[in-house]
């Protein structure tokens, strides 16, 4: 990178983008002197509120104002493109892409072609879109490595709990033999609303209300979301090549009232559980809802905390436990990834 300037084209426009702007907004001038590099946004590319591109550095704060105000950027503005994403990513001129657009359950992308396209342009990237790492993780660590770039995810499980940093530097020569968690909000909201005595109806519309689930729950209802963020860990920590359609799934849809008191009566709660572990020399993964004691740590993850229990062959179990994140969190898992990043420069 040039003049120690980390110039960044931004792929989504979403909550945690947008916390990630106030962050940087709060923490540039911090950066530049702690640091000595200069972090501007100079591309933005929104799937439903336009697209912006300026090498002198996006106006952040009235960015974030006129979609505060009206859903979308200022179509008046000069600095205005009308571009596709894949155009704002080849013609922005940017040294780092950090990609945020919305999961693709089915195959990752568009998101794993947005950063195959930076890596042809000389980008490193950020993704806190878990799909790539769910479907291609292998292939994209390879084309960072053989082009000399920085390829960083730590925000795609557990917002911004360093779960992928950990390991790679807190547990040096420990090989990850298998894992458990707690790692789907909205599913752990619901059993726990159920378990105060709310239909799974209602528990499912005070969700929505709170904010936790989306109009359509049904990626996390039915465990998807959960079973990409096995894959993910699965393919970070335990060096295969698993896709989420792979996993072992099974939703909490089926759970009844009936079915909470039944534990209850063994002194149990259900949680859905994500499982990476070897059987007959395979990695294989699982997402099923599972009886926990009430003395179990897992048992005492509530609303939308998460929880991994990573076992190694020398360490041997490591929880950590993230409370009842935020949206900052998720952004804050984003700008430790650019910090990271600064440190390789």
């Amino acid at each position: 990178m040039h003049n120690k300037e980390i110039n960044i084209c931004l792929v989504g426009f979403g909550n945690a983008a947008q916390e990630f702007c106030r962050m940087l907004i709060t923490k540039r001038l911090e950066v530049k002197e702690s640091r000595g590099y200069d972090i501007k946004v100079t591309a933005i590319a929104g799937r439903s509120k336009g697209g912006i591109i300026n090498a002198r550095g996006i106006d952040l704060t009235k960015v974030l104002r006129d979609v505060e105000n009206s859903g979308r950027f200022d179509s008046t503005a000069e600095d205005t493109v009308t571009m596709e994403t894949l155009q704002i990513i080849r013609n922005c001129n940017a040294n780092l892409l950090i990609e945020l657009s919305s999961l693709s359950i089915h195959d990752g992308e568009p998101a794993i072609t947005h950063i195959e396209t930076a890596f042809d342009g000389g980008m490193h990237v950020i993704t806190g879109n878990k799909g790539p790492i769910a479907f291609k993780y292998q292939k994209l660590r390879d084309n960072s490595k053989e082009k000399g770039l920085q390829f960083l995810y730590e925000t795609t499980v557990m917002d911004g709990t360093p779960i992928f940093n950990f390991v790679k530097y807190a547990l040096p020569g420990c090989k990850v033999l298998s894992f458990k968690g707690i790692l789907n909000s909205t599913t752990n909201f619901v059993l726990e609303q159920m378990e105060s005595g709310n239909s799974y109806e209602d528990a499912i519309k005070e969700a929505k209300r709170r904010g936790f689930a989306e109009a359509d729950p049904t990626l996390d209802i039915d465990g998807w979301d959960a079973a990409a963020k096995t894959a993910a860990l699965l393919n970070v920590l335990m060096d295969t090549n698993i896709n989420p359609t792979e996993i072992d799934r099974k939703g909490i849809s089926h759970i009844t009232l009936e079915d909470i008191e039944k534990a209850k009566v063994e002194n149990c709660k259900i949680k859905l559980i994500c499982e990476g572990y070897i059987e007959d020399n395979k990695v294989k993964g699982r997402v099923h809802p599972v009886y926990i004691n009430y003395k179990d740590t897992f048992s005492n993850i509530d609303a939308t905390s998460s929880i991994l229990a990573i076992t190694t062959d020398l360490m041997g179990e490591v929880q950590i436990i993230e409370k009842n994140p935020e949206i900052q969190q998720t952004a804050y898992g984003i700008y430790s990834d650019l910090l990271t990043l600064i440190k390789t420069l």
